[in-house]
């Protein structure tokens, strides 16, 4: 088995996705949201918002998509509706339009839905407003958190945006703006109040910087499990949320397939490395380890990970570091076609399968240090 290509066989495992409700007595247009959507979120249509009022109660969805005419009352009045009922007030809602008039667009704000769309859109268009609204409520609930991990969270999730912004600019990233984020980082782990971060995060339907976050998170923990001093666990924190800004590149067809990926599709994945390297190496301040964790946590000690194929003694210990968190960490992630795997039975496989790809030493000592404190997330 081996995970750390990011070409195991994706099952499909419906308790790993956010649910979305969707109201439309067009047959034609249900079918065509639930084509476009399968792949990334569990799908609940009705024809009618009578038909859908006990679903929206009872599976408390992350999305609700309701068409303006949808019978019998339309999709402003049940806005209001659940507006009103406690439970399910605040289950974001997109309004589905036939126009964009300025009298449409008044009664979206009026009626208190979050957002709209306008047929027809394009399938990205939808799910990036999906994907929106699912982390602008993740992110509220961050307000329950003691304020450090509360920091961090916010403070990671902005320049991990910014860092989107930059890379479709061509602008090189900012690497003191990083390096500033992870400061509270490093401060939560050093005082061991790390746990509220990580599972604060694993609800966001970013999974790219879910992922990296949990990297950072996982490897300062490393580092200041082995009393690295505070200024090369930064090197580390930073290398872990810098590692895949790559992926940002990558098509999300591609980056969230529910199966196997083809050869070709694979080739894409693998490109991830190269073009976060690229990205990197814009900024000169950006130091040569965080670099190092970006360009090699793919590769293996027998030589046949990507992309340089190095082995053994041309491995130093950041990229072997960095190698052991990422495993883990996709092996333990939720992702849209599968669920969080328990820590335990990761770490079980890495060992038992993965003996000639990881350092056993330093993996062992990730394994001692870090179960317990792992196994509740």
């Amino acid at each position: 088995m081996d995970c750390n290509d990011e070409n195991c066989s994706h099952q499909h495992a419906a308790d790993s996705k956010h649910t979305v409700v969707l109201i439309d007595n067009n047959s034609d247009h249900r079918q065509e949201v639930m084509d476009a959507l399968m792949s990334f979120y569990n799908i609940l249509p009705y024809d009618s918002i009578t038909a859908a009022m006990d679903a929206i109660k009872r599976a408390m969805p992350g999305v609700v998509l309701v068409d303006e005419d949808a019978p019998p009352q339309g999709g402003y009045e049940l806005v209001k509706q659940l507006r009103l009922q406690e439970y399910v007030k605040d289950i974001p809602v997109i309004v589905l339009l036939a126009s964009d008039s300025r009298e449409k667009i008044a009664a979206v704000t009026e009626c208190g839905a979050d957002s709209w769309l306008v047929k027809p859109y394009r399938r990205s268009e939808l799910i990036k407003k999906i994907s929106q609204l699912l982390n602008a409520m993740v992110e509220r609930q961050w307000d329950d958190l003691p304020p450090l991990q509360a920091k961090v969270l916010r403070g990671t999730v902005e320049v991990f945006n910014n860092i989107a912004d930059t890379i479709a600019s061509g602008e090189p990233i900012a690497y003191k703006d990083v390096s500033e984020a992870c400061v509270p980082l490093i401060e939560a782990v050093n005082t061991d109040n790390f746990m509220g971060i990580l599972h604060g995060v694993k609800n966001h339907d970013n999974y790219t910087y879910v992922h990296s976050l949990r990297v950072a998170t996982m490897l300062t923990l490393f580092g200041h499990a082995i009393n690295l001093p505070v200024h090369e666990q930064k090197i580390l924190s930073t290398g872990g949320l810098l590692h895949d800004v790559g992926k940002m590149q990558i098509p999300h067809a591609v980056l969230n397939k529910p199966g196997r990926l083809t050869t070709e599709e694979f080739d894409v994945m693998k490109s991830h490395v190269t073009h976060t390297v690229y990205c990197l190496k814009k900024d000169d301040s950006i130091p040569k380890g965080i670099i190092t964790i970006a360009g090699q946590h793919h590769e293996k000690l027998d030589g046949t990970g990507y992309p340089y194929g190095l082995e053994g003694g041309k491995l130093n210990d950041l990229a072997r570091m960095a190698a052991i968190v990422d495993v883990f960490s996709a092996l333990t992630d939720r992702r849209v076609y599968k669920p969080p795997m328990p820590p335990e039975e990761a770490l079980k496989i890495m060992t038992e399968q993965m003996s000639q790809h990881l350092d056993l030493h330093l993996l062992n000592m990730f394994r001692h240090r870090f179960l317990d404190a792992l196994s509740t997330f």
